[in-house]
Parts: C-alpha cells; structure tokens; sequence
C-alpha cells in the first residue's frame, strides 16, 4: 500500500461544475436533532473525471458516508447540486424533498434518481447487506432483475444477466460458491459477493463506503486489489475510508472536515 498519492489544489465552487463524470458544488447537509441542527456538510464541492479513483478520508461522524449518499443520489440535500454526466440528479431546491413518498415516483427527479441508482451507479457497503435467503448467484442476479421489466427478463434478459453474473463472479474468484448463502461464507467472501453485485451492471461510478471496514487485514488487501484492476480497466471509483493504508490505493485522497474537503497528505 505504498502507492504515492497525486495531490490536487482545493475544489472551488466556480470551477467545480466543469468537464467532469460526477460534480458536487456548495453541497449542504443538516439534520434536526429536537431544538439543535447538526450540520453535516457545509458548501461541500467535488468534480471526479471519468476513470479517476477518488478516496475520501475523515474522522468518525465527519460526514463521509452522508457525502457518499448524497453523490450516489441515495440522499437529498437541503441545498447545492450534483451533476452527474452533465445533469443534475436532485430537483431545484424550491421543489425539493428531503424524503421520498409513495406518490414521489411520479416526479422527474425522483425518477432520475432511482435510474441512475438502478444504471449508473454501483454500491459496496461495509456490512455487505446481502439478502440471507439468497444464494451467492441469486443476490447478484437481483440487481439486474430490479432493473428489468418483466416482460423483458423472460425474454432474454434473464439469461443475459445469468451470464454477466456468473462473469463477474468469476472475477472475483466466487464462482465455485454460487449455491452458497451469505452465512456459509467469510467476511471477504460476502464482501466479493457484494462487490459482484455493485458491478453487474456495468455501473459509470462504482461508490465505496468502507469496503474493508469489516474485514480482516488479507481479506480487505484482496478487496482493493480488485478495486485496483478495475480502476485500471478505467472504472470510476469514489470510496470513503478511515485507513490510510487503504486511500493510498487512490489517484487523489481528500479529507472532510467542518463539513468541507481539502486535499489530504497520507
């Protein structure tokens, strides 16, 4: 883990929004806590180009994973955009919610959102949240199915996603574990199972939310290795991490704090 890392000059807000895959500009984020607001994120900017692997670094409860939501449009905002591919992915802020209802399907931005969820974007978590009744196979292929239309997925689209699954479970060495469930397995296996699922659908930005949090020092050194190759097969990466030895995977490592991003030394 002794990659060097590239250094970059402090986002501004002015030049944030240029030609770029994923761009966050004066981003904030506050929660109410009774009579007392919790600022999470204080006009918070970032641009990622397409292909760069990005690490994020910060103290506990700095605000990393609640930045991460935010960029992979799994949270909203009080206010600030994020744009991705050009686009913004949150509603203006006068027609915004902060929580989505049954009825909010209906919108545009809501729509967007859970399509770039669904097309666009990957998740690896630290706590892997596979599905216990499922198998290996099974859990990778419901991404895939979400995503599909019924009628679709009998027609072919079952068998197409069959093979993406089982190519990407060979990739990341757990195709002779495919009957398998979730507690026959070890912490790195499900963390495989979880990154194979995060991947099967050819996402533009793969997020990473602590992907070696949970793991043993072997099995979370194969976990980047992988995330490694990809990023080399030109794979856009965004990961927050608390471990210096794991951001040092990264082109770029940024530190939050007071709710801002700076460059980080590691």
């Amino acid at each position: 883990m002794s990659k060097p890392v590239k250094q970059a000059p402090r986002e501004a807000a002015d030049d944030v929004m240029g030609d770029a895959l994923l761009t966050a500009a004066e981003i904030c984020k506050f929660y109410e806590m009774g009579s007392t607001q919790l600022r999470v994120l204080e006009d918070c900017n970032l641009r990622v180009s397409a292909g760069e692997f990005v690490a994020i670094m910060g103290k506990s409860g700095s605000g990393k994973s609640t930045l991460l939501h935010v960029l992979g449009a799994l949270d909203v905002p009080q206010r600030g955009q994020v744009m991705f591919a050009g686009q913004p992915v949150f509603a203006p802020p006068n027609a915004r919610r902060l929580t989505s209802g049954m009825t909010d399907v209906l919108s545009g931005a809501e729509r967007r959102r859970i399509e770039l969820r669904r097309r666009a974007f990957g998740f690896v978590f630290q706590f892997y949240y596979l599905l216990p009744e499922l198998n290996v196979l099974e859990n990778v292929l419901i991404t895939r199915m979400v995503g599909t239309k019924t009628l679709g997925w009998w027609r072919g689209g079952s068998a197409a996603a069959r093979a993406d699954a089982l190519r990407i479970l060979t990739r990341v060495g757990m195709h002779e574990r495919l009957k398998h469930r979730p507690n026959e397995l070890s912490g790195g296996e499900r963390q495989r199972v979880a990154l194979a699922r995060a991947l099967v659908h050819k996402p533009r930005v793969l997020f990473a939310d602590e992907p070696t949090g949970n793991l043993d020092a072997e099995a979370g050194r194969k976990i980047m290795d992988l995330l490694k190759e990809l990023h080399q097969e030109g794979q856009t990466i965004v990961m927050v991490t608390h471990d210096s030895g794991v951001a040092r995977y990264a082109d770029r490592v940024l530190l939050l704090a007071d709710g801002r991003l700076q460059p980080a030394s590691v």
